[in-house]
Order: structure tokens, then C-alpha cells, then sequence
């Protein structure tokens, strides 16, 4: 089973949930437990609370005690490459990449045919900067699931990262496509649209996604720049208000450029806006 987590990159990751020791069937077949059947009963209480504390310190963003129940977990399971992701997405959490990408290195070694291990080295090594590197992950998850949409919108910041806007804006465009509600996905596709010089379909775009989620404070920030630096001064006010409402952070332009990672032509309209020029 699938869920998303907010990791300080501001990229996508996704954390395996073990939804029992035994595991569906669906994990089992991708993230096999040698030798459960040599646990006694209170081995496997103790990794069932184990199981549920490293979930729970990872939802309430304690990821240096998430860190140590996943590493205790490992003690009962080393073999079982849902936890080395785990740990791995943890450690990227508190910015330390190369030691994440070394425990997804372990998690793909136990089960190359499972995806997840794939998006979360790739999201990794963006972190890292090695684009090249990150789109060879999302290849290889895509040549393994060609429909994830999670895997065409990293590639596409990749991509971006090299660059290659064309590419980007084509990957972007497919994982919203695949994923409708996948917000984050359509704000990246519009901030990739007003790079290129589509300002028009950008705003079209973020308009649209703001009368959809009100509360996404990305498409607010960004509806702000563009608003701004086109004249509509008032509007643009008014939503960076909402944005900085939701997510103070926006008012940081390096966070904005170098974690969230808006394209440059993005971060320049938020600094117009910003310094009121």
C-alpha cells in the first residue's frame, strides 16, 4: 500500500506501509519476510508495535525516533526491503542522501521488480543534484509500471533540472493525465508552461487548480508572481495572502528556488513581487 509523505526536499517519495507482519498478498510477493515462521508470538507483537510507532513518528514528523524503529525492525527483518525503503525515506527527511540512497540500494537489491525503491533513490539523487542518475530510476520504475504518474512527474523535475523544459512539461502533462487529482503534478506543469513563455495557459492552469484546491498554497505563491509582474496587482495580493496564510515559506526565496525548486523564470517574478518592483 501506497502512501504520500512531506519530506524537507519538497520532493516525491513514497513510504511502504506494512499493513501486517504477514503482509497482503501484493507486498508478500513484492517484499518478502523469510522466515516469519521462526518469530515467536511476542517477537511478532513486538514487531507489530514497532511497525505502528515507526508509522506514527513518521506521520507526526519525529524522524530520528521513525529512524530508530525502522533500524529496530531491521533486527526482525532484514530481509524485508519494504523496511530498508522505509528507513531509506526517512534519513532523506532529515537530509541525509547518501545514506538513503544507500538503504534503497539495499531495498532494489532484495526486490528489483518492486517500483517503490526506484522513485524514492530517484527523489534521492535530485536531492544530490545527479539528475541523470534520478531519470534512470524513473526509467526503470517506469519500464516496470508505465503508469505512474509519480514516476513522469519526478522524471519531469529532472528533467527540469537539466534543463530540458520540453521534456518536462510532456512528462508533467502525462502524470496529470494519469492522475487527476494529482495536484502537485498540475502546479508543476503550469510552472513549467510560464519557463517556456506560456504565461497565459500558466495562469489559465493555476486559476483552475486554485478553484479546485484552495488550500494548495504552491498554486496561490505562484499565482501571485505571475500576477503581479502582469499587472493584476490587486488579485495578486489578495492570493499571496491565502499563500503565506497556508505556508510561510513561500516568503523565502531560497527555499523557494533551491527546495521547492520553482524554475528560475518563476523564482524571478516572486522576487518582483517580493521587493515590489
Amino acid at each position: 500500500m501506497r502512501f504520500w509523505v512531506a519530506i524537507t526536499l519538497g520532493l516525491m517519495l513514497l513510504l511502504v506501509q506494512l499493513t501486517s507482519v504477514q503482509s497482503t498478498p501484493a507486498l508478500a510477493e513484492a517484499y518478502p519476510s523469510p522466515h516469519l515462521d521462526q518469530l515467536s508470538a511476542e517477537q511478532i507483537d513486538t514487531i507489530t508495535q514497532l511497525r505502528q510507532q515507526a508509522f506514527e513518528a513518521t506521520e507526526s514528523g519525529d524522524f530520528v525516533a521513525a529512524e530508530l524503529y525502522w533500524t529496530q525492525l531491521l533486527a526482525f527483518l532484514p530481509e524485508n526491503a519494504a523496511i530498508w525503503s522505509n528507513r531509506g525515506n526517512i534519513k532523506v527527511s532529515q537530509n541525509q542522501l547518501e545514506a538513503a540512497i544507500a538503504d534503497f540500494d539495499r531495498a532494489i537489491e532484495l526486490a528489483p521488480h518492486s517500483s517503490d525503491p526506484y522513485l524514492n533513490r530517484g527523489a534521492a539523487y535530485e536531492g544530490l543534484g545527479e539528475w541523470s542518475k534520478a531519470i534512470a530510476d524513473y526509467n526503470t520504475l517506469l519500464s516496470l509500471d508505465a503508469n505512474d504518474a509519480a514516476a513522469y512527474n519526478n522524471r519531469a523535475n529532472a528533467e527540469a533540472g537539466l534543463g530540458q523544459w520540453d521534456k518536462a512539461i510532456a512528462d508533467y502533462q502525462t502524470a496529470t493525465e494519469l492522475a487527476p487529482q494529482f495536484a502537485f503534478a498540475r502546479a508543476n506543469y503550469a510552472l513549467a508552461l510560464y519557463q517556456t513563455g506560456n504565461s497565459s495557459e500558466a495562469l489559465h492552469q493555476l486559476r483552475s487548480l486554485v478553484r479546485k484546491y484552495p488550500q494548495l498554497a504552491d498554486a496561490r505563491a505562484a499565482l501571485t508572481a505571475i500576477l503581479w509582474v502582469t499587472g493584476q496587482r490587486g488579485e495578486a495580493e489578495s492570493h499571496w495572502v491565502a499563500a503565506v496564510g497556508l505556508d510561510k515559506r513561500y516568503s523565502d526565496l531560497a527555499w523557494v528556488a533551491q527546495t521547492r525548486r520553482w524554475p528560475p523564470a518563476m523564482v524571478m517574478a516572486l522576487e518582483k513581487f517580493l521587493k515590489l518592483s
